[in-house]
């Protein structure tokens, strides 16, 4: 089936019904997309961290740390109730992978556990003997899947990645602040994350959390 419409010069041009439904999908994709301000900064004093504004204003999620690189790390909700806990795993040899629990789990792993296996690993890409330089980590279900779930790829030094599930479909992204009418630049500790419809933004937000640690 083809849709007709006139063109400026008058003449009729032809479009496939098909491109037309993509091209509204497109649209409402990216209308529907949750679109959040990350500040790499703790709301608590002497204590490092990240806080996550949504586009209403409000508080959605946070991290404290008192280090700056801890063995594991606590994403919370707004009200300070733990989501995930990101465990910083054993180097196996000169790959650095972790471990990504559900709610949270104590330093053995076991106390106040509400998930006695990690939902998510994630291995940090090693340049020397991938051939795609582009990727910064592959995200695997639990611990022994051997196919990656989602990948990351890009540069989050310049605040400029990409996720995507094992399709290579973008589920969210990473992007600088852009300063409104000529403003003072926000730089590289206040960025957007993007989040496509159907994509957790906790999830998202645990991964910029992982990024940070990897490469900053």
């Amino acid at each position: 089936m083809l849709l007709f419409l006139k063109s400026t010069s008058g003449k009729v041009k032809q479009y496939p019904e098909e491109e037309q439904d993509e091209n509204k999908k497109k649209i409402n994709e990216t209308c529907c997309c949750t679109s959040l301000t990350v500040w790499r900064k703790s709301l608590l004093f002497n204590c490092k961290g990240f806080t996550v504004i949504g586009s209403d204003g409000s508080l959605l999620y946070r991290v404290d740390n008192y280090t700056g690189h801890p063995i594991q790390i606590i994403l919370m909700d707004g009200s300070g109730n733990p989501i995930f806990t990101i465990c910083n795993r054993k180097k196996l040899g000169l790959v650095d992978s972790w471990l990504i629990y559900e709610g949270e789990v104590g330093e053995d792993r076991s106390i106040k556990t509400t998930s006695k296996k990690p939902i998510y690993s994630v291995r940090k890409n090693f340049n020397i003997i991938q051939t795609n330089l582009n990727v910064l980590a592959y995200v695997y279900g639990g611990i022994s899947h051997k196919r990656y779930a989602y990948m990351i790829e890009g540069s989050y030094a310049n605040r400029s990645c990409r996720i995507l599930d094992n399709s290579r479909r973008i589920v969210a992204e990473i992007k600088k602040k852009e300063a409104i009418n000529g403003g003072v630049s926000y730089g590289l500790e206040v960025f957007i994350l993007i989040v496509r419809p159907g994509f957790d933004s906790r999830f998202a937000m645990a991964i910029v959390l992982l990024l940070d640690q990897m490469f900053s």
